[in-house]
């Protein structure tokens, strides 16, 4: 009797195609998630799990699916909506998809830092109201980039390869992590580790790259917006709840901060009567960093080789342990 499988959402073909090849698979058919109560029904049974960050995988799901239950594969980096250790004790594997979006989405986290330093969303919508009349000295006035003071907190893949796109122009790198980088790779990048009340201080540009446990949530809050540079710009393409958003929204209005670009908040989706999102100097994109075709298909591949594998008892190519 084949495997059977269900996978929370459409993913890339070529991810499918290696799963319905393996096994019975289902495909959640709707464009948004599906909702608990479904994902509960649909999981009864099943071999095998392939999810979204969107599903929250936890001891109820995992009694709702059943002892048969062998691998649980991750559409993502990041996997805190899987409980790991609930699905270690019962003999369930993890995978997730590492490697594959790093350039990526530090890409997008660099796009976000020029778009928002440049005004860019504000000068389309400026067009685009019939409000350009002349060229002004003064119009639109955004921050250098180039020379300016990069500080990344996380310096791991993405906050590297951020490192990188930071050197390319020129900018001064300082970092904060728990575990200090080695002296070649602080070399090669021209990176300075430093304190995070450093970082913070004497950074023109805050990069967020760190993950999201209970030490890191709302990491960025009132007290930390104060101790930055004023008229600083933070990045946050990490996880939405490292930053207290009341606070941010607060020190964008009061000019504290020139301006934010955000690929994730909290919560997801954020809806449009958000204050956030009402604030011209904001910028917020829906969770899109690692949204290029060929990253998307890399992942869809490695999401996909992980099921099989647990589903066949072998190793995972990209396991997580709790």
């Amino acid at each position: 009797m084949p495997s059977r499988v269900f996978v929370t959402r459409a993913i890339p073909t070529v991810g499918l195609d290696i799963v319905s090849a393996a096994a019975e698979m289902e495909v959640w058919p709707g464009e948004l998630p599906p909702p608990r109560e479904a994902l509960l029904a649909k999981v009864r049974g099943v071999d095998g799990l392939l999810s979204l960050l969107t599903d929250r995988v936890d001891d109820e799901l995992l009694d709702a699916a059943g002892t048969q239950l062998r691998v649980v594969s991750n559409f993502a980096v990041g996997y805190d909506n899987i409980d790991v250790a609930a699905c270690t004790r019962r003999g369930v594997t993890v995978g997730n998809t590492p490697g594959v979006l790093t350039e990526t989405t530090a890409d997008l986290a660099f796009a976000l830092l020029m778009a928002t330093a440049r005004r860019l969303p504000e000068a389309r919508d400026f067009v685009r109201d019939d409000r350009w009349q002349t060229w002004g000295p003064l119009l639109l006035l955004g921050k250098d980039i180039h020379g300016a003071t990069l500080g990344l907190i996380g310096f791991g893949r993405i906050g590297r390869e951020m490192a990188r796109r930071g050197l390319g122009f020129g900018m001064r790198i300082l970092y904060h992590d728990l575990v200090r980088a080695d002296a070649n790779i602080e070399a090669e990048l021209n990176a300075t580790w430093a304190p995070l009340e450093t970082v913070l201080a004497e950074s023109d540009y805050v990069s967020l790259h760190t993950v999201l446990r209970p030490e890191t949530r709302h990491m960025i809050d009132a007290a930390a917006i104060a101790r930055m540079k004023r008229g600083a710009i933070l990045i946050n393409t990490s996880r939405g709840p490292i930053v207290d958003q009341e606070a941010l929204a607060d020190a964008l209005r009061s000019g504290q901060l020139f301006g934010a670009g955000l690929d994730v908040t909290d919560p997801e989706p954020l809806r449009a009567d958000q204050p956030l999102v009402g604030l011209p100097n904001c910028l917020i994109v829906p969770h899109i960093a690692s949204a290029s075709e060929r990253t998307r298909d890399r992942m869809a591949e490695k999401a996909a080789r992980n099921l099989v594998a647990g589903l066949r008892g072998e190793p995972l190519p990209d396991p997580v342990t709790a």
